[in-house]
């Protein structure tokens, strides 16, 4: 393996990371004070923009999920067993003792196990029960009768709860991205495109000949 600095995040996969965060964003703050837990922003155009920005996410996910199948990197996001427990014990405890990551970035993954399968978790459940309570939620006026308030009800608190299973996933993420080498080495490569990964003499080869502009330059 020989370490380089690689073009691992391609444009649209920043463009749908940083797209993300905003929309995310705005609807969590929306939500909240749909919710009661602020008064920032007046009922009315809270719902406008909670459902444009919904909206607008659901769209960014389908395009996304039809970029991820159509490029195959839908393969990093395929959890594995092999190496899980070392990571896990790595952010459980080593983390805290200074110990290096277990976890080595590869050309074909760069999620480590558990990264993996968090968004595994998120993409195949959390982020589909979200899409479905939050379309009914929507669309109450074309579906409901009058036994629909226990339906609706349990709609809603799923929804909620889904919204705090990414809330909670985005406080973490966070957090670890102050882990290690510390935040601003973790955030710039999706901010650039490129990371330092192991790749083996044939990738190397592979992309000095066919994709030489996701290769860094070797210094001297």
């Amino acid at each position: 393996m020989t370490k380089r600095i690689v073009k691992v995040y391609p444009r649209f996969e920043r463009f749908w990371h940083w797209m993300q965060v905003l929309l995310i964003m705005t609807l969590m703050v929306t939500g909240m004070g749909l919710n009661g837990v602020h008064s920032m922003i007046p009922f009315g155009p809270a719902v406008m923009l909670h459902t444009i920005a919904a909206l607008a996410l659901l769209a960014l996910w389908i395009f996304a999920t039809f970029w991820l199948f159509t490029t195959g990197t839908w393969k990093q996001f395929i959890p594995k067993i092999e190496g899980m427990l070392s990571v896990a014990r790595f952010y459980a405890y080593g983390v805290f003792k200074g110990e290096e990551h277990p976890y080595e970035k590869l050309f074909w993954r760069k999620h480590n196990p558990l990264q993996a399968l968090t968004y595994f978790f998120l993409k195949w459940f959390i982020f589909p029960a979200i899409w479905v309570t939050g379309i009914l939620y929507l669309t109450y006026n074309f579906w409901s009768d009058s036994n629909s308030v226990l339906a609706i009800t349990i709609i809603a608190n799923l929804h909620l709860f889904a919204a705090y299973v990414i809330g909670a996933f985005i406080i973490v993420h966070i957090y670890l991205l102050t882990v290690g080498h510390g935040f601003r080495q973790h955030v710039k490569p999706m901010v650039t495109g490129y990371d330092e990964i192991d790749l083996t003499p044939e990738q190397e080869a592979y992309l000095e000949t066919n994709e030489p502009g996701r290769l860094k330059p070797v210094e001297s």
